[in-house]
């Protein structure tokens, strides 16, 4: 099991949101009297994203971080239009370290390939209109390549299963995380990423169901995050899922305003791949 880091970016600057909560800002006309012959219009604009944490560093100041570190495979994610400078910033300060998702298509997943992202991660061009799009999903595969592709399926509850989820987390697919959906799905692509949306910047703990299906049944790599609340959920998250799934820590960490020391996170990524080597 590793530790991977992350790198979420929101109007061009480096965040920790509460998931559940991401959608796109909208906007109202408001209209005022000045006097009897004159009325203005003001555009308002809204954003109901609840945001934990917002950096005054750019996003390639984390990209070195984590290169200094030699912490690889962590993701960064486009939340919403205005991040492309910080983005390729931060894939070229930690080239082939990071990968990038964010309104990826076979249309401009080269680009961050070229920039420097080892891969690129995919839900909505694939599960467009609720299902998966098995053309969209060959298209993109020949493209840019199995060993390039992560197939995001970041997921919700409900009725008991845990369902894919599109568009901001916001829209839910006919498409469930199953054992038949997962092993499907790993012969496309090199690893999957998996948001627990429900918890995702909630620190309120993990979603032990989750991590325990991927680690019983992903046989390809696979990162779960979301929900991590103290520095023993990494131990948690090592045993439930069979040493078998990888975890990203966002708002918890020090680095990002939490309470959990990302040295120390490092230190046990470090002691715990030291240890899987000798076993």
């Amino acid at each position: 099991m590793k530790f991977r880091p992350c790198i979420d970016i929101k109007n061009g600057k480096v965040v920790q949101i509460v998931g559940g909560t991401l959608q796109d800002s909208g906007s109202f006309r408001k209209s005022a009297n000045v006097d009897q012959n004159t009325t203005e219009t003001e555009t308002i604009n809204i954003d109901t994203t609840i945001t934990n944490f917002e950096s005054t560093e750019a996003a390639s100041y984390f990209a070195n971080i984590y290169k200094n570190d030699c912490i690889y495979g962590g993701h960064v994610i486009s939340l919403g239009p205005g991040n492309h400078e910080s983005v390729i910033s931060a894939l070229k300060a930690f080239e082939g370290g990071l990968q990038f998702g964010g309104g990826i298509n076979p249309d401009n997943a080269a680009l961050y390939l070229d920039a420097g992202a080892s891969h690129v991660i995919v839900t909505s061009f694939v599960f467009s209109g609720g299902n998966i799009d098995m053309d969209k999903l060959n298209l993109l595969v020949k493209r840019v390549g199995k060993k390039n592709l992560v197939l995001d399926l970041s997921c919700r509850k409900r009725d008991g299963k845990f369902w894919i989820v599109t568009d901001r987390w916001q829209n839910f697919t006919d498409t469930p995380v199953t054992p038949q959906t997962i092993e499907s799905l790993a012969i496309h692509c090199d690893e999957f990423l998996v948001h627990g949306v429900d918890v995702e910047g909630k620190m309120g703990g993990v979603q032990s169901d989750l991590v325990e299906l991927l680690g019983k049944f992903s046989p390809i790599p696979a990162t779960y995050a979301g929900g991590v609340n103290s520095f023993s959920d990494l131990d948690h998250v090592k045993k439930i899922g069979a040493n078998r799934v990888d975890l990203t820590i966002g708002s918890a960490l020090d680095i990002f305003g939490g309470s959990i020391s990302y040295k120390d996170v490092v230190a046990w990524h470090n002691t715990n791949q030291q240890v899987g080597k000798n076993e």
